[in-house]
């Protein structure tokens, strides 16, 4: 039985339970658990193994690559900067980012590279993997690219390109990389463990991702075995030139090796801030309400976050979303804790958000990857945090 270390508040002990019980019966290796309410720490729970490989256990200072719930923190400097005026959101990206203009990409707003709407999810030509860390290769390629689809007329996961592209935003308009801009104005004053660029002294505290292989491969079965509801999406994840593939398919090599100290290192905006639960519920309680003194959003900057911009077929994901200015907003599949909850999710598992009906932040981080429909550790533990509401 994997030893639960950490504390949870009277009336939060559900989440413990679901906690364990993601160990015991849905195959978590090491992670951890934090809930906020009302800008205090109700639930800070870890366990489990850091590395297979060494048996590291999980510490209270463990830190885990979170995938794209790193968007939500990315998402967070954005609406900063336009709460304090640097930035329009509603103006051409091109007023920030002239050579962005290329392309028939000159009216574009900010917004629509926040909400999904841009086209730009993939690139014609790919970028090699140590010139996208690099940085500005990428953003060049992404300046002079064409939209797949017309902007502004559908929606689809930005699951790679996002972090250039909001980050280069950020980063004219501030001066600083996208990860200095958070490290600065917002892990800084929160005391936030949550990195978008690892420091090198900070490497030995990461875990080691741990990847399931799904029990059956779907693009192999035969299409008539496939159910109806899943055939559209399957059809994607088996044609190389939908938006599905291309998406992930911005750098060559494809594959990024997370686990690499290299990638770690790198500014990845959309997909390898490394941080611990803690650092992500606090990031979260920190939007919605003050923190020790410290509160980010005014009610205003709040409320544009996470008004709705695009909801429906998602033109990458083939299935339903809803997006805000940089959130994941809530779905039948990721209900959070209500309809006014806002965050996002990461590959494999991790989750943020906040629930500022509830009064609640919460931040999952797992180094057992395993995602799909058959993992339910987040939804476990996000249902155990409803009923302890009651």
């Amino acid at each position: 039985m994997t030893t639960i270390d950490g504390e949870v508040a009277y009336g939060f002990e559900p989440v413990r339970e679901a906690f364990a019980a993601n160990f015991a019966r849905h195959g978590d290796l090491g992670a951890a658990v934090c809930v906020y309410l009302d800008g205090q720490p109700v639930v800070d729970l870890w366990g489990g193994i850091a590395d297979p490989h060494t048996d590291r256990p999980w510490t209270r200072d463990t830190l885990q690559l979170v995938y794209s719930a790193t968007k939500g923190a990315t998402a967070a400097a954005a609406h900063l900067l336009a709460q304090r005026g640097a930035l329009d959101l509603d103006a051409p990206v091109a007023e920030y980012w002239p050579e962005f203009a290329a392309n028939g990409k000159a009216e574009i707003p900010v917004r629509w590279l926040l909400s999904h709407q841009a086209g730009l999810v993939a690139l014609d030509q790919p970028v090699p993997l140590a010139e996208a860390l690099a940085w500005h290769p990428m953003v060049a390629a992404l300046a002079a690219q064409r939209p797949v689809w017309t902007p502004g007329t559908a929606h689809g996961y930005h699951g790679r390109t996002f972090g250039w592209l909001a980050g280069e935003v950020i980063r004219r308009v501030s001066g600083r990389t996208p990860g200095r801009f958070f490290a600065d104005k917002i892990a800084a004053p929160l005391g936030l463990d949550f990195f978008i660029g690892l420091p090198a002294g900070e490497r030995d505290r990461v875990s080691r991702m741990v990847y399931q292989q799904p029990d059956v491969d779907l693009t192999t079965v035969p299409p008539e075995s496939i159910p109806e509801e899943l055939r559209d999406l399957v059809a994607a994840w088996r044609d190389p030139n939908s938006f599905s593939n291309r998406a992930f398919a911005v750098t060559d090599p494809a594959e990024i090796d997370f686990n690499s100290p290299d990638v770690q290192a790198a500014e990845l905006p959309a997909s390898n801030g490394i941080g611990t639960a803690r650092a992500l519920a606090r990031l979260y309680a920190a939007l919605i309400g003050e923190v020790d003194g410290v509160r980010l959003f005014t009610p205003e900057t709040l409320a544009s976050a996470t008004k709705e911009q695009a909801s429906g077929m998602d033109q990458v994901m083939v299935v339903p979303s809803r997006f805000s200015s940089g959130y994941m907003l809530p779905t039948e599949t990721n209900p959070m804790t209500g309809p006014n909850a806002f965050g996002h999710t990461g590959r494999g598992g991790s989750l943020g958000f906040a629930d500022p009906e509830h009064g609640i932040a919460f931040g999952y981080v797992v180094n057992h990857i395993i995602g799909g429909a058959n993992d339910v550790r987040a939804t476990s533990l996000v249902d155990a945090v409803r009923r302890s509401l009651v």
